[in-house]
C-alpha cells in the first residue's frame, strides 16, 4: 500500500502533525509513507521510522497512491492534493477555489477557521482536530525528533566551549513570525527574567535566528554590563543544530512558535506563552506549562495580527520564573 501526506508548512505545525503519520503506519503497518513538505523542515523529518520517503516542492511525481492525506490548507497543498491520484483522499481539498472538506471529519477544523465565535469555544488540540479529518481514533502519542551523532557531536562542542556542564541550563526563544508580532514577549520582560533567573541560579541559553542577531546583540550588552553572563546559539543554525543544542536544556521558554514545538518533540519541560492565540489548540503531552495573557480574548481570534505593547507586556517575568521554579 502507497500512502501519501500533504503537510507543507509553517515548520512548527509540520511538526506537531508527525503524531498522524504515526498513528497511519500503526493502521496500515506494510504502507510506504511518503510525506511531502517545503523547505529545510525536512532535515527534521530523517530518522523517523514511519516515514519512509520525505519530499519537498516542487514535486512533479505521477504516482497514484491508495490513501491520500492532506493536512494543509494553503492554495499550494490544495492544488498539490487535487493534483495527485488517490482511491481515497482524507483531510482537505479545493472546492470552487476555496478549502473544503474531503471527508466530513474534516469539516469542524475548517469551521474553526472561518467561525470566530467556535474558534474562541473550541478545546480541541490541533492534533485531535487533524485525526478527526483522518477519521482515526485520536492517541495522544508526542512525537519523538531523533538526533544524529553529527547533532549530538554540535551540542557536546557546544556545551564545552561554553561550559556549560552540570549547569542549570534553560532556554529562551522569543522569535515568530512578522504575522503574528504580539506573540513575542517584549524586550523588557525578557531581560527583567533573565536578571531574575540568573539570581536564582539558572544559566540561561538564547535562541534566536537572523532576525534577531541585532535585538539580541543590544540584549545581551546591556545584561552583560550588569555583570549578567548569556550564552547564544549561532543564529544561523540548520534547525537539527537549533533541536541539538535544544537538548542541552532542562527547560525551555518560548513563545507559541517553531521552537515550542522543538522542544516537545525533544521531551523538555516548555513554557509556552500565549499571547494571541489558542492555547486550548497546543497538545502539551504533559511537558507543556501554558501561559495565557489575561488579554488573549481582546486580540483572539479577530486581532491576532495586531501588534499591541501593553500585550507583549502583559505577561510578567515573575509568573515564568515561578512557573519554571515549579
Amino acid at each position: 500500500m502507497k500512502i501519501c501526506i500533504i503537510k507543507l508548512g509553517a515548520d512548527g505545525d509540520v511538526l506537531r502533525t508527525l503524531p498522524l503519520a504515526q498513528a497511519i503506519k500503526e493502521k496500515h503497518k506494510n504502507a510506504q509513507i511518503t510525506w511531502i513538505t517545503k523547505g529545510d523542515i525536512k532535515d527534521l523529518l530523517a530518522g523517523i521510522d514511519y516515514i519512509d520517503t520525505v519530499l519537498t516542492l516542487p514535486y512533479y511525481g505521477i504516482d497514484t497512491f491508495d490513501i491520500l492525506y492532506n493536512f494543509d490548507i494553503d492554495t499550494e497543498a490544495l492544488e498539490l492534493a487535487g493534483h495527485i491520484q488517490a482511491e481515497k483522499k482524507y483531510g482537505f481539498c479545493a472546492e470552487g477555489g476555496y478549502p473544503a472538506a474531503c471527508t466530513p471529519g474534516a469539516s469542524y477544523y475548517l469551521d474553526t477557521l472561518f467561525d470566530d465565535d467556535l474558534k474562541k469555544e473550541n478545546t480541541r488540540t490541533y492534533q485531535e482536530m487533524m485525526f478527526m479529518a483522518a477519521e482515526l481514533e485520536y492517541q495522544n502519542k508526542r512525537y519523538e525528533l531523533v538526533l544524529s551523532e553529527e547533532d549530538l557531536r554540535y551540542a557536546e562542542a557546544f556545551a564545552a566551549e561554553n561550559e556549560l556542564a552540570e549547569k542549570k541550563l534553560i532556554g529562551i526563544h522569543m522569535g515568530a513570525s512578522s504575522r503574528w508580532p504580539s506573540k513575542v514577549w517584549h524586550p523588557e520582560r525578557v531581560k527583567a527574567f533573565i536578571r531574575k533567573a540568573s539570581n536564582e541560579g539558572y544559566t540561561l541559553l538564547l535562541f534566536g535566528g537572523p532576525n534577531e542577531v541585532e535585538s539580541h546583540e543590544h540584549l545581551c550588552a546591556e545584561l552583560e554590563s550588569e555583570g549578567i553572563s548569556i550564552v547564544r546559539n549561532n543564529p544561523r543554525n540548520t534547525k537539527r543544530q537549533f533541536a541539538a543544542l535544544v537538548s542541552l536544556c532542562s527547560c525551555i521558554v518560548c513563545s507559541d512558535s517553531f521552537a515550542l514545538h522543538i522542544s516537545l518533540g525533544m521531551g523538555k519541560n516548555t513554557i509556552g506563552l500565549f499571547f494571541c492565540t489558542s492555547p486550548n489548540e497546543v497538545e502539551g503531552y504533559g511537558l507543556l506549562t501554558k501561559l495565557a495573557s489575561p488579554m488573549l480574548l481582546e486580540y483572539f481570534p479577530e486581532r491576532s495580527d495586531q501588534y499591541s505593547e501593553e500585550l507583549t507586556k502583559s505577561i510578567s517575568e515573575d509568573e515564568v520564573l515561578n512557573a519554571l521554579i515549579r
